[in-house]
């Protein structure tokens, strides 16, 4: 009658059996002798040392700390729980931004651009543009955002200002009809002359072609970029191609497929 049986203090202290043999295997807790009937027997003394176990383990202690943590005296106890609160908090911040990140995998752009570029991607819609347009966009912006991040914001920036002059949304909007049109259209010609003049007449247009290149010495991440989603031998492909070109002749540095 000295003490209780091990179920009965698991229930005093809230825990299940199974958790006192654990706390008993790591050491954390004594197991108690035998009384003479064959039960082990769990006094005060036990039933503290359990509570006291379990309680820093609901703080978020790691068991493996909890004995030593036990076993200090007062001022290297309180030194521990003063970096074991440091260390919640930091795994605070880490799920806050855990949850962040999965309210925003609710919108599949936001989960991979920033807010400006989601904005404009909404300006693009209400521009017109086709969803299937404005989604390969957003593919496009994703990959750039990936292999030049330190040139990203700038991008955007750039875009922001085209996006205000009615010639240049005129353009785009026309280069989005285009891709419906066959690769030999003589109109793809004519299209990528505007596109190219226009660019050269407006540099700060231009930066949206020139802008992530210059911030890297790669032609193939240049192409991967300027060229995704492209389909070999289709009228964008050959349109883009015409543009290049023309930027080219005009002096204007486009890398070539085959440079690296």
């Amino acid at each position: 009658m000295n003490g209780v049986t091990i179920g009965q203090a698991a229930a005093f202290v809230g825990v299940t059996v199974k958790t006192v043999r654990h706390y008993h295997k790591l050491g954390l807790v004594k197991e108690p002798e035998r009384d003479s009937s064959g039960y082990r027997r769990y006094g005060s003394a036990e039933l503290l040392r359990l509570v006291q176990v379990r309680t820093l383990a609901a703080a978020g202690v790691p068991l493996a700390e909890v004995g030593p943590l036990l076993d200090a005296d007062a001022a290297l106890f309180a030194a521990a729980l003063t970096d074991v609160e440091r260390q919640l908090a930091e795994r605070i911040e880490e799920l806050i931004a855990r949850r962040d990140m999965l309210r925003r995998l609710a919108d599949g752009d936001r989960a991979l651009l920033p807010d400006r570029a989601v904005a404009l991607l909404e300006r693009l819609s209400g521009l017109g543009l086709p969803a299937d347009e404005v989604a390969a966009t957003r593919e496009g912006w994703v990959l750039a955002r990936a292999l030049v991040p330190e040139g990203f914001d700038d991008f955007l920036t750039h875009v922001e200002h085209a996006l205000d002059d009615p010639r240049f949304v005129a353009l785009i909007k026309r280069a989005t009809e285009a891709t419906a049109w066959e690769p030999d259209d003589p109109r793809l010609a004519e299209l990528a002359t505007a596109i190219a003049d226009h660019f050269l007449a407006n540099p700060a247009h231009l930066k949206i072609v020139t802008g992530l290149q210059a911030r890297t010495d790669a032609a193939a991440r240049y192409h991967l970029i300027a060229h995704y989603g492209e389909e070999q031998g289709s009228a964008t492909a050959r349109g883009v191609a015409l543009v290049e070109a023309k930027l080219r002749a005009a002096g204007i540095h486009i890398p070539r497929p085959d440079t690296h």
